[in-house]
Protein backbone atom coordinates (compact mmCIF):
# COMPACT_ATOMS: atom_id res chain seq x y z
CA UNK A 1 0.00 0.00 0.00
CA UNK A 2 1.16 3.71 -0.96
CA UNK A 3 1.20 6.48 1.57
CA UNK A 4 -0.78 9.51 -0.04
CA UNK A 5 1.27 12.79 0.22
CA UNK A 6 -1.05 15.69 1.90
CA UNK A 7 -2.13 17.66 -1.31
CA UNK A 8 -2.48 21.59 -0.09
CA UNK A 9 -5.69 22.51 -1.94
CA UNK A 10 -7.95 25.41 -1.06
CA UNK A 11 -11.14 23.76 -0.25
CA UNK A 12 -14.53 25.87 -0.72
CA UNK A 13 -16.68 24.71 2.94
CA UNK A 14 -20.26 25.24 3.71
CA UNK A 15 -22.02 25.35 6.82
CA UNK A 16 -25.83 25.52 6.58
CA UNK A 17 -29.11 24.22 7.91
CA UNK A 18 -31.34 25.15 10.64
CA UNK A 19 -29.26 24.08 13.87
CA UNK A 20 -27.37 26.40 15.75
CA UNK A 21 -23.46 26.71 15.26
CA UNK A 22 -22.97 27.72 11.55
CA UNK A 23 -20.62 30.46 12.77
CA UNK A 24 -19.05 29.21 16.14
CA UNK A 25 -17.68 26.03 13.54
CA UNK A 26 -16.09 28.89 10.99
CA UNK A 27 -14.92 30.63 13.83
CA UNK A 28 -13.35 27.19 15.72
CA UNK A 29 -11.56 26.80 12.09
CA UNK A 30 -10.47 30.44 12.32
CA UNK A 31 -8.58 29.98 15.47
CA UNK A 32 -6.72 27.03 14.41
CA UNK A 33 -5.70 28.62 11.22
CA UNK A 34 -4.12 31.14 13.25
CA UNK A 35 -2.46 28.75 15.35
CA UNK A 36 -0.59 28.27 11.90
CA UNK A 37 0.11 31.42 11.22
CA UNK A 38 -2.47 31.66 8.45
CA UNK A 39 -4.11 35.35 7.67
CA UNK A 40 -7.65 35.21 8.30
CA UNK A 41 -10.78 37.77 6.60
CA UNK A 42 -13.82 37.12 8.19
CA UNK A 43 -17.01 39.21 6.13
CA UNK A 44 -20.25 39.12 7.65
CA UNK A 45 -22.76 39.75 5.21
CA UNK A 46 -26.33 40.42 7.57
CA UNK A 47 -25.17 40.96 11.12
CA UNK A 48 -25.04 44.82 11.47
CA UNK A 49 -25.41 46.49 14.42
CA UNK A 50 -25.74 44.66 16.83
CA UNK A 51 -22.83 43.69 19.05
CA UNK A 52 -21.77 40.06 19.40
CA UNK A 53 -19.27 38.41 21.64
CA UNK A 54 -16.99 37.56 18.57
CA UNK A 55 -16.54 41.12 17.91
CA UNK A 56 -14.52 41.43 20.63
CA UNK A 57 -13.07 38.62 21.06
CA UNK A 58 -11.81 38.62 17.46
CA UNK A 59 -10.03 42.20 17.99
CA UNK A 60 -7.86 39.81 20.32
CA UNK A 61 -6.80 37.92 17.28
CA UNK A 62 -5.49 41.07 15.77
CA UNK A 63 -3.56 41.76 13.40
CA UNK A 64 -3.64 37.77 12.03
CA UNK A 65 -7.93 38.14 11.57
CA UNK A 66 -9.61 41.06 10.70
CA UNK A 67 -13.23 41.53 10.66
CA UNK A 68 -15.07 43.15 8.48
CA UNK A 69 -19.49 43.86 8.69
CA UNK A 70 -20.81 44.66 5.36
CA UNK A 71 -24.44 44.17 5.91
CA UNK A 72 -27.05 46.60 7.28
CA UNK A 73 -28.28 44.30 10.24
CA UNK A 74 -30.75 41.46 9.78
CA UNK A 75 -33.63 41.90 7.29
CA UNK A 76 -37.12 42.19 8.03
CA UNK A 77 -37.08 41.43 11.44
CA UNK A 78 -37.09 43.16 15.06
CA UNK A 79 -35.39 46.68 14.99
CA UNK A 80 -34.80 46.69 10.90
CA UNK A 81 -36.22 50.02 9.38
CA UNK A 82 -34.11 50.14 6.50
CA UNK A 83 -35.46 49.38 3.32
CA UNK A 84 -34.43 46.49 0.58
CA UNK A 85 -32.60 48.60 -1.36
CA UNK A 86 -30.72 49.50 1.44
CA UNK A 87 -29.23 46.10 2.41
CA UNK A 88 -29.09 45.08 -0.87
CA UNK A 89 -26.94 48.11 -1.70
CA UNK A 90 -24.62 47.36 1.39
CA UNK A 91 -24.23 43.52 -0.31
CA UNK A 92 -23.36 44.79 -3.41
CA UNK A 93 -20.84 46.86 -1.72
CA UNK A 94 -19.81 44.01 0.41
CA UNK A 95 -19.71 41.73 -2.36
CA UNK A 96 -16.93 43.76 -4.38
CA UNK A 97 -14.94 44.22 -1.10
CA UNK A 98 -15.02 40.44 -0.45
CA UNK A 99 -13.82 40.38 -4.24
CA UNK A 100 -11.08 42.34 -3.22
CA UNK A 101 -10.05 40.18 -0.04
CA UNK A 102 -10.08 37.15 -1.72
CA UNK A 103 -7.43 38.21 -4.32
CA UNK A 104 -5.30 40.47 -2.54
CA UNK A 105 -4.05 36.74 -1.82
CA UNK A 106 -3.00 38.34 1.83
CA UNK A 107 -5.71 35.47 3.20
CA UNK A 108 -5.60 31.61 3.64
CA UNK A 109 -8.78 31.75 4.77
CA UNK A 110 -11.73 33.65 4.00
CA UNK A 111 -14.75 33.37 5.74
CA UNK A 112 -18.31 34.71 4.02
CA UNK A 113 -20.11 34.44 7.47
CA UNK A 114 -24.05 34.38 6.24
CA UNK A 115 -23.56 34.66 2.59
CA UNK A 116 -25.64 32.25 2.51
CA UNK A 117 -28.53 34.14 4.36
CA UNK A 118 -27.81 37.28 2.18
CA UNK A 119 -28.50 34.97 -0.92
CA UNK A 120 -31.61 33.89 0.29
CA UNK A 121 -33.26 37.24 0.77
CA UNK A 122 -31.97 38.08 -2.60
CA UNK A 123 -29.30 40.13 -1.47
CA UNK A 124 -26.76 38.61 -3.33
CA UNK A 125 -27.04 36.66 -6.55
CA UNK A 126 -25.43 33.75 -7.67
CA UNK A 127 -23.42 35.50 -10.33
CA UNK A 128 -22.03 37.49 -7.17
CA UNK A 129 -21.59 33.89 -4.86
CA UNK A 130 -20.05 32.34 -8.13
CA UNK A 131 -18.04 35.42 -8.65
CA UNK A 132 -16.77 35.19 -5.30
CA UNK A 133 -16.43 31.14 -5.11
CA UNK A 134 -13.87 31.18 -8.42
CA UNK A 135 -11.86 34.29 -6.89
CA UNK A 136 -10.05 32.30 -4.29
CA UNK A 137 -6.93 31.01 -5.23
CA UNK A 138 -5.93 27.66 -5.73
CA UNK A 139 -4.40 27.22 -1.73
CA UNK A 140 -7.06 30.01 -0.39
CA UNK A 141 -9.43 27.98 1.75
CA UNK A 142 -13.07 29.85 1.24
CA UNK A 143 -15.87 29.13 4.49
CA UNK A 144 -19.19 30.32 3.19
CA UNK A 145 -21.99 30.32 6.41
CA UNK A 146 -25.66 30.48 6.82
CA UNK A 147 -28.98 28.75 6.62
CA UNK A 148 -30.56 27.60 3.20
CA UNK A 149 -27.33 27.07 1.18
CA UNK A 150 -28.41 27.74 -2.61
CA UNK A 151 -27.25 24.71 -5.34
CA UNK A 152 -25.06 27.62 -6.90
CA UNK A 153 -22.48 27.13 -3.31
CA UNK A 154 -23.58 23.52 -2.94
CA UNK A 155 -22.64 22.09 -5.89
CA UNK A 156 -19.27 23.88 -5.62
CA UNK A 157 -18.19 23.02 -1.85
CA UNK A 158 -15.39 20.17 -0.94
CA UNK A 159 -17.57 19.89 2.21
CA UNK A 160 -20.88 20.64 3.56
CA UNK A 161 -21.89 20.47 6.83
CA UNK A 162 -25.94 20.73 8.01
CA UNK A 163 -26.29 21.72 11.23
CA UNK A 164 -29.56 19.98 12.51
CA UNK A 165 -31.16 21.45 15.49
CA UNK A 166 -33.04 18.47 17.34
CA UNK A 167 -33.40 20.52 20.57
CA UNK A 168 -32.83 24.69 21.14
CA UNK A 169 -33.67 26.50 24.44
CA UNK A 170 -35.74 28.84 22.77
CA UNK A 171 -38.45 26.15 22.73
CA UNK A 172 -38.40 25.98 26.59
CA UNK A 173 -38.97 29.68 26.46
CA UNK A 174 -34.83 30.10 27.21
CA UNK A 175 -33.78 33.54 25.59
CA UNK A 176 -30.35 33.79 23.75
CA UNK A 177 -27.37 33.31 26.56
CA UNK A 178 -24.67 36.27 26.50
CA UNK A 179 -21.21 34.29 25.74
CA UNK A 180 -23.14 31.34 23.92
CA UNK A 181 -25.62 32.55 21.46
CA UNK A 182 -24.07 36.50 20.82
Amino acid sequence: MTEKKAESKGLLIVYTGNGKGKTTAALGMCIRAVGYDWKVCIIQFVKGSWKYGELKGIKRLAPDVELHTVGEGFVGIIDDEKSFEEHRTAARTGVQFALEQIKSGKYQLVILDELNVAMDLGLVTDEEARALIEARGKKQHLVITGRNASDVVLERADLITEMLETRHPYQKGILAQKGIDW
